[in-house]
């Protein structure tokens, strides 16, 4: 029987990849991942040559009993992303469920996560704090989440952490600010990456330099991470 290895993988800066990481996918049967060619490129840069095997949130309900075979059969097989740890806020949970009630063996080689990263550069407070990931794309749905956040925080002190696509920025922004009220925030943006930028202040003030980087034609683009205080 094989083992299923959750390996997570650098989230823009190719030098995070950890020594375990590297030894992980040199030594296993089969990398999964997201997108071949990025995955691929990561792979051609450690100079490491494996087969590749698209896992995605797409097609992974039908990979699952695919890959199961494989493991059953004794393949070792790594599973990536496009960048950080699997299963948080991309795909893995299902395969990961599977192996387990089978009894296949499932260990984790952590490493880089965007969440983690953008939270402890906030400035706000890191010992107790509710994942969001994703919000969901209906109006009507972001506001149930968001009303549902804010009755946890009525309760408890937390911070809150959520991914935000740039197209959504300013939408999402003032929902939250509508829902939620004015509170401190802190903007990552492109997070390892050259063009790595934290913008901190409250919910406003976030919008008044997005508003303003938009009036310069200096719009925020990337991958972005929201921690609310």
């Amino acid at each position: 029987m094989g083992t299923l290895y959750l390996v997570a993988t650098p989230i823009g800066n190719l030098g995070d990849i950890t020594l375990r990481a590297i030894e992980t996918l040199k030594t296993v049967d089969v990398v999964l991942c997201e997108d071949t060619r990025r995955t691929g490129l990561l792979l051609q840069h450690l100079t490491i040559h494996k087969p590749l095997l698209s896992y995605y949130e797409e097609n992974e309900d039908r990979r699952v009993p695919e890959i199961m075979a494989r493991l059953k059969s004794g393949q070792s097989i790594a599973l990536v992303t496009d960048g950080g740890t699997p299963c948080i806020s991309d795909p893995g949970f299902p395969l990961v469920a599977a192996a387990i009630a089978e009894g296949i063996p499932v260990t984790t080689i952590p490493g880089p996560s965007a969440a983690f990263s953008a939270l402890i550069l906030s400035g706000l407070p890191t010992h107790h704090f509710l994942f969001l990931g994703f919000l969901p794309q209906k109006h009507n749905k972001r506001r149930e989440v968001l009303a549902w956040s804010k009755s946890v925080l009525e309760n408890q002190k937390l911070s809150v952490i959520l991914y935000i696509p740039p197209h959504r920025l300013r939408t999402i922004l003032e929902e939250i600010k509508t829902m939620l009220g004015d509170r401190p925030a802190s903007l990552a943006r492109e997070l390892t990456k050259i063009h790595e930028e934290i913008i901190r202040g409250a919910i406003s003030d976030l919008q008044y330099i997005i508003e303003e980087r938009e009036k310069a034609r200096q719009p925020l683009k990337g991958e972005m991470v929201l921690v609310i205080s």
